[in-house]
């Protein structure tokens, strides 16, 4: 396998406290620290930050089922164009990823698109019904990296306890969608003076902190591994906050259009802006800002959701929830937390290698000697112009189009593998 000495680049590897100017040499597909430094091909940094390769653990790629919308291929395609080297599946699709043959077919499917890596997240419950659980142990030896229903919450208190307890015994995480139907009912944005002046059913802050709440007290109750997916209020960021103070085994994540856009996107009706949970306040915006900056948050992840223009172009209340990021995720996060000087280049590269790498159990998110070769390098100064056309994603639903960015990944090595976003 071919030889790589990157040069001269900002070597940030947070797993080992690494902020500082050198080389990196990749052989046989590892990272190598020592060697006689022969190289096939020199990649020159200067300028560059060099980090471990990106995980977006938070993704919707839609294979199998609706691969109009997105496939297992053109998600990989994306993720490399984004900067990641390994992503991890949500299993809301159809059917969805809850027996081992499902969970065995979307790392196949990876090995065959050739570019980032693709890991399987299984469901909690068969079919995503909230009712009787998954073949865990399976899904676990068939691939699955941690567990979920998102997309649809457990409601049944007792239902997600047992998938706490039948998890943890696997060494995974349950990846929780909080979200209280009986409280979110029929909303569709923000509840509050904006929901009030379209006419719009709203979706009040406390459908996602009552859940938050319970799963946490769960949580701690049977000592399991809880993540709490895509935060979005200033209470759940609290709630989140005290628990860990308690020693409570929780992580949580937060995505690009929670810690960056308010409701106010929405006055214009465009369901490119309309996601769940939606999108919250000033002052929510702002708790998820610092949730990150203080650790609350360990990761952030794009909660890619991809949907084709026909459905989107529909009446607001008829549109699906979701967006797409991969592509996006880190100029906003570039532009909107480390520029403003909301996080340092450390801590935004450990929530998005290391802090994912952890909840997922992954060997991934280091440049630690003898670790995969799967490396990032981002030019934080290149400006550019996000335009959702020109995305490898098969779809075009991204709340930044137009919007004017710093920071872009241009290229990211695979396994050893170069890929270059030129």
């Amino acid at each position: 396998m071919k030889r790589i000495l990157i040069r001269g680049g900002r070597i940030v590897d947070p797993s080992r406290g690494v902020d500082e100017t050198g080389d990196l040499y990749i052989e046989d597909g590892r990272i190598r620290a020592s060697g006689k430094r022969l190289a096939d091909e020199v990649v020159d940094a200067k300028g560059l930050v060099v980090a471990p390769g990106l995980i977006d653990m938070h993704v919707h790629l839609r294979e199998p089922g609706n691969e109009d919308e997105e496939t297992i291929e053109s998600g990989s395609r994306a993720a490399v164009a984004g900067g990641f080297t390994s992503v991890a599946a949500m299993p809301n699709t159809h059917p969805p990823v809850d027996n081992v043959a499902s969970a065995e077919y979307v790392l196949l499917q990876s090995e065959r698109a050739g570019g980032a890596h693709i890991f399987p997240i299984g469901a909690v419950t068969k079919g995503r019904q909230g009712k009787e659980l998954a073949e865990i142990g399976q899904l676990s030896r068939g691939g699955a990296v941690a567990f979920s229903d998102d997309g649809d919450p457990i409601g049944d208190a007792d239902v997600m306890r047992r998938g706490l307890q039948y998890v943890n015994m696997f060494g995974k995480a349950v990846i929780s969608h909080c979200e209280d139907k009986s409280l979110s009912g029929s909303g569709v944005v923000n509840e509050g003076v904006i929901a009030m002046k379209l006419g719009l059913s709203g979706i009040p802050a406390s459908a996602e902190e009552v859940m938050v709440s319970r799963d946490l007290i769960l949580a701690k109750a049977t000592g399991a591994r809880l993540h709490v997916a895509h935060v979005s209020t200033a209470g759940s960021v609290d709630l989140i906050r005290s628990a860990k103070a308690q020693g409570v085994r929780v992580t949580a994540e937060a995505t690009p259009h929670h810690f960056c856009l308010t409701h106010d996107c929405v006055l214009d009706f465009d369901a490119n802006f309309k996601m769940n949970p939606p999108l919250r306040s000033r002052e929510d915006v702002e708790a998820v800002k610092k949730g990150i900056a203080d650790g609350t948050l360990d990761a952030v992840a794009s909660d890619h959701a991809p949907h084709s223009f026909e459905e989107k172009d529909v009446e607001f209340p008829a549109a699906p929830f979701g967006v797409i990021g991969m592509e996006s995720l880190l100029p906003i996060a570039v532009t909107e937390l480390l520029e403003p000087g909301v996080v340092s280049l450390p801590r935004l590269i450990a929530a998005l290698t290391i802090a994912p790498a952890g909840v997922l159990n992954l060997r991934k998110g280091t440049l630690a000697d003898g670790a995969d070769a799967d490396v990032t390098l981002i030019d934080l100064k290149k400006e550019w112009v996000i335009d959702a056309a020109a995305f490898r994603s098969k779809s075009r639903n991204c709340p930044f189009h137009g919007r004017k960015v710093r920071g872009k990944a241009v290229a990211v090595i695979v396994g050893g593998k170069i890929f270059r976003n030129d």
